[in-house]
C-alpha cells in the first residue's frame, strides 16, 4: 500500500491509563475504510518535547499523514497546536475571525447561568490561545470550543498533520471535514480503494473458525486477495474482511461458505449487531427483565439503543432470594428445593417479570459470577437463563461461562441476547 498514516494520542491521563484511548481505535477504522495503511499509534503525555518526538518519529517512518488527538484546550498543558506548528516550520498567528466565533460559542454556553461581564472577559482571555493557529492552516470549525486544524507540510516531505480535539464527541463529527480538506486529500491521493465488510458468529470457538478459514483457502478461488481479521468481542466472533471491489465475488463466496458450514452460529452476514437485530424483532412487543448475577446489565444493554422505550417495559434486579420472592413472586420452596441458581428459578423469574410488567416477552438470569460462591455441583460461571414469551413454553438453558467476575456477567448478557433472538425468530416463524 502506498499511503501510510500515523496517529499521536496526547494526554497524560491517557498515557497513565486513567482514561481509555477511544480515539486511536476509532480513527484506525476510519483510515482502514479509506484504504490508508495505519503504521503506528503512539501515546504521549502533555509535554511539548514528547509530542514533537512522536511527530518526528512518524515522519522518519515515511508516513504521508499524521493525525493528533487532544491538547487543544485553553490550559497551559494544551500544547499540540503550537508543537505541530514548530514541527511544520510555520508561525502561530491569531485568527481574529476564529476568536470571534469562539467568543460567540462561549457567550452562548455561559448565558445558561448568570455571569458578570468581567467573568466573561476572563474566560475569553483564557480561551484566546485556541484562536492561535499555524499560518496557512485550514481551520476546522469547533464542535465544542476547540477548533481543529490541518497543516500542510512543506515541500521537504514533512507529512500533512490533522490536529483534532481529544473528546470523542468533538473529534468524531470533525473527522469528515478534516479528511475532506485539500491538504488531507493530497496526502491520501495514492491510496488503494477498499471495501470492508463484517460477519458475526456466536457459539463457535476461535479454533473452529481458524480451521474453517484454512479450509476456505483451499476451496475458494482468489481467497488470498481477502484480508481477514478476527476478534472475540463480548463472546461473539467478529470477522472483518477488507478487499478490493474487483474481489467482491470472492468475498461473497466466503460468506456463503461460512453460512453453509455454520448456519446456526452465523447470525449476521451484513455486520448488524445482535442489539440491532433484537430491537427489530421486538417491534410490536414489550420486554421485561429479571436479573440476579447480571444486576441490570441486560436491561441496560436493551436500553442502549435510541427508541428502546417503545419495547422495554422495565426490569427487576432480584439479587437476594427475598427479592426474588417479594418482587417476582418466585416460590420460596422452589429456591429451597433447587437453589437460587437453577433452571426452575430462572423460569419463575422470567414468568414473574412477565406478570409484574404486563409484558409479552421476558428474560430471567440467575448465576454465580464469582470469585466465590461456587460448589462442585455449581461451579463459578454457572448461569441459568430463561426466555419467556406469552403463550409459549419458556426456553431454558444452563451454561458454564469462562472468565473472571466481569467476564461472566458480560458474557451472560450476550448469551441472553442470543437466546432471546432465537426464541423471537421461532415465534415469528410459527406466527
Amino acid at each position: 500500500m502506498s499511503v501510510r498514516a500515523g496517529i499521536v494520542v496526547t494526554g497524560t491521563e491517557v498515557l497513565t491509563g486513567r482514561i481509555q484511548d477511544l480515539n486511536g481505535p476509532w480513527l484506525a477504522d476510519r483510515l482502514l475504510e479509506l484504504g490508508v495503511e495505519l503504521a503506528h499509534i503512539t501515546i504521549c503525555g502533555d509535554r511539548a518535547d514528547d509530542v514533537e518526538a512522536q511527530l518526528r518519529f512518524l515522519a522518519a517512518e515515511g508516513v504521508d499523514l499524521i493525525i493528533t488527538t487532544g491538547g487543544l484546550g485553553p490550559t497551559a498543558d494544551d500544547l499540540t497546536v503550537a508543537t505541530v506548528a514548530r514541527f511544520c516550520g510555520v508561525e502561530l498567528v491569531l485568527d481574529t475571525e476564529l476568536e470571534a466565533r469562539i467568543a460567540a460559542i462561549l457567550r452562548t454556553l455561559m448565558s445558561r447561568r448568570p455571569v458578570a461581564d468581567e467573568d466573561f472577559d476572563a474566560v475569553l482571555a483564557a480561551n484566546r490561545k485556541q484562536a492561535l493557529v499555524p499560518a496557512g492552516a485550514e481551520i476546522l470549525e469547533p464542535e465544542g470550543t476547540a477548533p481543529g486544524v490541518v497543516v500542510d507540510g512543506p515541500a521537504d516531505g514533512t507529512p500533512v498533520v490533522i490536529v483534532l480535539p481529544g473528546p470523542p464527541r468533538e473529534l468524531q463529527p470533525m473527522w469528515s471535514r478534516a479528511i475532506a480538506t485539500a491538504a488531507a486529500q493530497r496526502a491520501i491521493a495514492g491510496r488503494t480503494e477498499y471495501r470492508q465488510a463484517t460477519v458475526r458468529m456466536f457459539g463457535l470457538a476461535e479454533s473452529g473458525l481458524a480451521d474453517a478459514l484454512r479450509d476456505a483457502q483451499t476451496r475458494i478461488a482468489g481467497f488470498d486477495a481477502l484480508e481477514i481479521t478476527t476478534c472475540l468481542r463480548r463472546g461473539e466472533l467478529e470477522i472483518v474482511t477488507r478487499y478490493e471491489p474487483e474481489d467482491d465475488d470472492t468475498y461473497r463466496a466466503l460468506v456463503d461458505f461460512l453460512a453453509e458450514r455454520y448456519p446456526q452460529e452465523l447470525f449476521s452476514a451484513d455486520g448488524s449487531l445482535i442489539d440491532e437485530q433484537i430491537a427489530t424483532l421486538l417491534t410490536g412487543r414489550t420486554i421485561a427483565t429479571a436479573e440476579s448475577c447480571t444486576a441490570g446489565m441486560l436491561a441496560a444493554r436493551l436500553a442502549d439503543r435510541a427508541g428502546s422505550s417503545a419495547y422495554l417495559a422495565g426490569g427487576v434486579v432480584s439479587y437476594s432470594n427475598e427479592a426474588k420472592v417479594e418482587m417476582l413472586g418466585v416460590d420460596a420452596t422452589l429456591i429451597a428445593t433447587h437453589g437460587a441458581v437453577s433452571e426452575p428459578v430462572a423460569i419463575a423469574m422470567a414468568r414473574g417479570a412477565l406478570q409484574r410488567f404486563e409484558a409479552d416477552t421476558a428474560v430471567g438470569i440467575t448465576g454465580i459470577a464469582g470469585p466465590g460462591g461456587g460448589s462442585a455441583e455449581k461451579p463459578v460461571g454457572t448461569v441459568c437463563f430463561s426466555v419467556a414469551l406469552a403463550g409459549r413454553e419458556p426456553l431454558v438453558r444452563t451454561l458454564r461461562l469462562p472468565g473472571n467476575r466481569s467476564d461472566v456477567r458480560e458474557r451472560a448478557t450476550t448469551v441472553a441476547m442470543h437466546l432471546l433472538r432465537r426464541e423471537l425468530l421461532a415465534c415469528s416463524a410459527t406466527a
